[in-house]
């Protein structure tokens, strides 16, 4: 579904994402690890087209090279993205933060009840501010905001970072339940726990550089402690 060569992003003259190339079978979830500051972040917005201009030899989805294409138009085409640090619209209520994303306001009803049916709270909450609510509550309006246009690749960018356990293991099960229902997606987590339990393979990344590719199952703790600083208990 999604083939990624040669990408390389730049920040001014540093240059980020050297030369990375990865891919993703429809319905695969692959999860992108590494210690903070490796280019994770910088990747997953390369991907979207929200960096500062870069250089790429090819990214194309579903067959499309969208390498070159403005942002709004790689998120028209089938992307969704939950940024990280979530970035709702604070003086919006919970209704415009959805539908803000749809084309011109024309929000498909079943693919907003589908989101209520995922988060509740969130058609409780419809009419209130998004300055207003929890910090979980703010977690699933992200992922909501995401999942409104129904697409067919979605990007997490840690999607717990900050919450409280028993939030944690919520957003999990509801990103579970999502990949199980047919989704493609990519995760970056600093949560090791949830690219365990959810993602098919994992890419590690070092310094922009991506080191190593593995099956979930396979992944050991040599490999986790050097690129991660995972120790035994």
């Amino acid at each position: 579904m999604l083939q990624v060569r040669d990408l390389n992003a730049y920040y001014g003259k540093s240059h980020i994402i050297q030369g990375v190339s990865f891919e993703i079978e429809q319905r695969e979830v692959i999860g992108i690890l590494g210690r903070n500051g490796v280019g994770k972040s910088t990747l997953l917005r390369s991907i979207l087209g929200l960096t500062p201009p870069r250089r790429v030899g090819s990214i194309k989805f579903d067959g499309t090279e969208i390498g070159s294409l403005p942002a709004h138009k790689i998120a028209e085409i089938g992307l969704g993205y939950v940024p990280q640090g979530r970035r709702i619209f604070p003086r919006l209520t919970v209704l415009e933060n959805l539908i803000l994303p749809v084309t011109r306001g024309r929000v498909n009803k079943t693919y907003l009840e589908e989101v209520f049916s995922y988060f509740p709270i969130l058609k409780q909450r419809a009419k209130q501010l998004g300055s207003t609510l929890s910090g979980g509550e703010q977690q699933m309006l992200a992922i909501g905001r995401a999942m409104i246009s129904h697409p067919k690749l979605m990007i997490f960018d840690e999607p717990t970072e900050g919450l409280q356990p028993s939030m944690v293991l919520k957003m999990r099960s509801t990103i579970k339940s999502l990949c199980e229902s047919g989704l493609t997606a990519i995760m970056a987590d600093q949560n090791l726990e949830n690219t365990l339990e959810l993602c098919d393979r994992v890419y590690l990344l070092e310094k922009g550089v991506i080191k190593y590719e593995e099956k979930r199952e396979k992944l050991s703790l040599e490999l986790l402690h050097q690129y991660l600083g995972v120790t035994k208990r």
